[in-house]
């Protein structure tokens, strides 16, 4: 009797953990030109791919939902569900966040430059809670933290896993008028980026035989770099975005980080071509350095969130010189022990955040050492 294949084999999954790591490899680089690490021009295309990591982890994050939970037989409880997706993003969200609250108001007290919206400080007890439950995007808000420009695409991904779980687990009248109700309080920037969320849970769900043979899988994933390269190259993008902004009839409603949502779509549907390449490409050589991959991957999140806490407070207390390959490779070199120090106590802690979060979601009647051994689900 045949079986389905794998929906994330070894070597897939391999890909897109390396994928995800240089993804967040882009977005620093996108942040160094941002902030003026380095000159205007400089580097050629990678400091412009930094949207582009960006929908990559949407697309990849729907993916990997999808794939941990609605396999037949393996699907977690919607207890363990949440202790996953709490454990994952507050492992790494919450110890940034404060850092980088800390950091700014450090900078604040010792240096003259004011950090970016460092009126945060001033009323914590509105935005600390703002930012802790993701409500910086919902309906024409555009808050982020101090320090912490990246923490916008989270105010999207923790709402998807809301909703995402509400759906899955969920049945009946209840599920439609909380899945309504998320919605609503979502916003219409995230109901415009949820479609490049969606569409990695689509192509998850959608996998029941190989779509291609080896050789036509390679030559795809090969063709679909090619696109990349000129949808970045030709800024393909710009003209897109400028149509989004034309033709959105609501003035009084900023598009805000959702600006670019036409190209988004585009660039969706490329990022879905090479992911739905890759899987069935078979790329083995990816197994002769797993471990070193794996573990380099480990850190994404923490370098994807605390690099631009480590930038700012490196502006903040640092006469940066962007013409100083010296000053640009230090301040590389503080961002990766600052990776690997957050790591620490962030994603490679992963465990202990996932039975504290086991713990809180446990029904009563339920013991703590039970409702652990339901999160190994």
């Amino acid at each position: 009797m045949s079986t389905s294949p794998p929906v994330l084999g070894q070597s897939f999954s391999l890909y897109l953990d390396l994928t995800r790591l240089l993804a967040a490899v882009m977005v620093v680089f996108a942040h160094f030109a941002y902030f003026g690490v380095i000159p205007q021009g400089a580097w050629g295309v990678l400091p412009a791919m930094g949207r582009e990591a960006v929908i990559v982890f949407f697309v990849l994050s729907g993916y990997l939902i999808a794939a941990t939970t609605l396999r037949s037989g393996q699907r977690p409880s919607a207890r363990a569900y949440a202790a996953a997706r709490l454990s994952r993003v507050y492992s790494v969200a919450l110890p940034v966040l404060l850092l980088a609250l800390a950091g700014a108001a450090a900078a604040r007290a010792l240096g003259d430059a004011i950090p970016s919206h460092a009126y945060v400080l001033d009323k914590l007890y509105l935005y600390l809670p703002l930012h802790l439950l993701f409500l910086g995007q919902h309906w024409s808000l555009a808050e982020v933290p101090p320090y912490l420009v990246p923490w916008w695409s989270l105010d999207y991904e923790a709402w998807y896993y809301l909703l995402f779980g509400l759906a899955c687990y969920l049945r009946g009248a209840r599920r439609a008028i909380l899945v309504a109700l998320a919605l609503a309080l979502m916003g219409y920037k995230l109901w415009l980026l949820l479609p490049m969320w969606l569409a990695g849970v689509w192509l998850c769900r959608s996998y029941r035989r190989p779509w291609f043979t080896p050789a036509a899988a390679r030559c795809g994933w090969a063709a679909s770099l090619l696109l990349l390269g000129a949808w970045v190259g030709l800024d393909a993008e710009a003209p897109l975005r400028a149509a989004a902004l034309a033709w959105w009839p609501f003035p009084s409603l900023p598009l805000g980080s959702a600006d670019r949502f036409l190209g988004d779509y585009l660039l969706c549907a490329i990022v879905l071509a090479n992911f739905a390449c890759a899987r069935d490409a078979d790329f083995a050589a990816l197994l002769r350095v797993a471990p070193a991959l794996r573990r380099a991957a480990s850190y994404t999140f923490t370098l994807y969130l605390s690099h631009a806490v480590v930038i700012g407070l490196w502006l903040a207390l640092y006469p940066h010189d962007p013409r100083s390959h010296a000053d640009i490779l230090l301040l590389a070199a503080a961002i990766a022990a600052a990776t690997r120090a957050l790591g620490a106590v962030t994603e490679h802690r992963r465990d202990a955040w996932r039975a504290c979060f086991a713990r809180l979601v446990a029904p009563r009647h339920v013991s703590a050492g039970d409702a652990q051994d339901k999160t190994a689900a």
